[in-house]
């Protein structure tokens, strides 16, 4: 059975929008999304990878042709861009570009969506078939999988992140492989014979992380019944990483950053010095410079551990790594539990790719790992997946008409409620795809009461 297509249609003519949602939906069972503005449908296409665009050819006076071939060139590069009407030529790398004339009536246009619907799930499932073949021939550096042009780019960081000495700042999303990145960075370097310490900064109070980081002597608290050394000293000559780096306390961070710019550090309740060479790695999945201006960051800090940044990207920005990663993941999974799963239908692989991933490489390397121990001796088939990876549901109503009569507070009261819900609860990915700082989400989220 060949898997539904997801089509994204941006129009100003919200009855014609409708109709052809509901057409669409009923003669194909595509799942459709119905936008009004060049701004919404680009921000659907970051959420969820399209298999057909429709749009007007002009929109408010402007041709939204370009920038919708630009992200789906990036994001959906087995789709088709359809637009009603006569624009200026658009150059693409790899979709498909159909013009059609304005005045086509309604039962040619869900035809040929139709069609172009079909042959782009069709050209998706070769694509991935290729790459899952290719997957067998692929190279993991450093337990880092990745081929797409922003992966590659990462590897590159890490190489010269090993050969320089600056202090190294990773950021992405939760689950995206930043802990990997500062191991292969340790590695790599010329430390890589001295010790890797890593200290999670989330959950813990200042007195309790500065005993971590820097060690204390016998009696200096309550329950400090031995001198204990520290992550400091206990990497002296190697790496510490500071994983969420941005949960630090602000008195705390002014004690790192003196420890960074002194290379000395004080355990508690002494009065001795301790020198000591550690390349610190630090880690976060907040807006270190939205923190700052916020001052629950010290911007000196920042600015200290903004040396050498590497910005990992979200599975979602990187999907034609997706079938590498799956057969990485199902090759552990294969050795972890003594099973042999050979790999995915091209269908199952299709909803894989598709997938939103709000946990990234985490979430679904839990996924993998399951479906790995369900079907023990054979392929996995699209039935195999959860119901939130084969889920076809739209993410906000499918034209203007559902929220008419509603106030613009209901409405992003709605539009909050419901890209939390498609994110899995993910504030941080919410906010992205919602275009809003993460702190003015959770002011929101707190207004709203959600």
């Amino acid at each position: 059975m060949a898997q539904a297509a997801f089509i994204l249609i941006l129009t100003a003519d919200e009855a014609r929008g409708k109709s052809l949602h509901d057409s669409l939906r009923a003669r194909h069972g595509h799942s459709c999304r119905v936008v009004a503005s060049l701004d919404e449908a680009l921000a659907s296409i970051r959420a969820k990878a399209p298999d057909v665009v429709l749009t007007d050819a002009q929109l408010g006076g402007d041709d939204p042709a370009p920038p919708l071939a630009e992200l789906l060139d990036a994001l959906a590069r087995d789709a088709t861009l359809m637009t009603l009407g006569d624009g200026p030529a658009v150059r693409t790398r790899h979709i498909r570009l159909n013009r059609l004339a304005a005045e086509t009536d309604a039962e040619r246009l869900v035809s040929s969506i139709g069609r172009a619907a079909t042959q782009a799930v069709a050209r998706r499932e070769d694509r991935l078939l290729k790459q899952s073949i290719e997957a067998h021939r692929y190279e993991v550096f450093e337990g880092i999988v990745g081929e797409s042009p922003a992966m590659q780019k990462i590897v590159e960081r890490i190489k010269k992140a090993a050969r320089n000495k600056l202090t190294v700042l990773i950021l992405g999303e939760t689950g995206t492989g930043k802990d990997l990145i500062a191991e292969a960075i340790h590695r790599r370097s010329d430390r890589a014979t001295k010790p890797m310490k890593t200290v999670n900064c989330a959950g813990l109070n200042e007195s309790l992380l500065e005993s971590e980081l820097f060690g204390h002597v016998k009696g200096s608290f309550t329950g400090a019944i031995v001198d204990r050394k520290g992550y400091f000293v206990a990497a002296d000559g190697g790496s510490l990483f500071l994983d969420e780096i941005g949960d630090m306390p602000l008195t705390m961070q002014a004690k790192l950053l003196r420890a960074l710019e002194r290379r000395e550090i004080t355990p508690v309740g002494s009065t001795d010095v301790k020198r000591v060479d550690v390349r610190v790695i630090a880690a976060t999945n907040a807006d270190l410079s939205s923190l700052v201006a916020d001052k629950s960051f010290r911007d000196d800090l920042y600015y200290r551990l903004n040396q050498w940044v590497i910005d990992v990207p979200p599975v979602r920005d990187r999907r034609q790594d997706i079938p590498l990663l799956v057969h990485h993941l199902l090759q552990r999974a294969n050795e972890t539990h003594s099973v042999h799963v050979p790999g995915c239908s091209s269908e199952a692989l299709g909803y894989l790719t598709k997938y939103f991933w709000p946990g990234n490489v985490r979430e679904m390397a839990n996924v993998i790992e399951a479906l790995a121990v369900e079907v023990a001796e054979r392929q996995i088939e699209t039935d195999d997946l959860p119901e939130r990876i084969r889920g076809t549901r739209d993410l906000v109503p499918a034209a203007a008409s559902g929220m008419v009569g509603l106030t613009m507070a209901q409405v992003e009261r709605m539009m909050i409620e419901r890209t939390l819900q498609a994110t899995k609860g993910n504030r941080e990915q919410a906010a992205k795809v919602l275009d809003i700082g993460t702190r003015t989400l959770y002011r929101k989220i707190k207004e709203y009461g959600l």
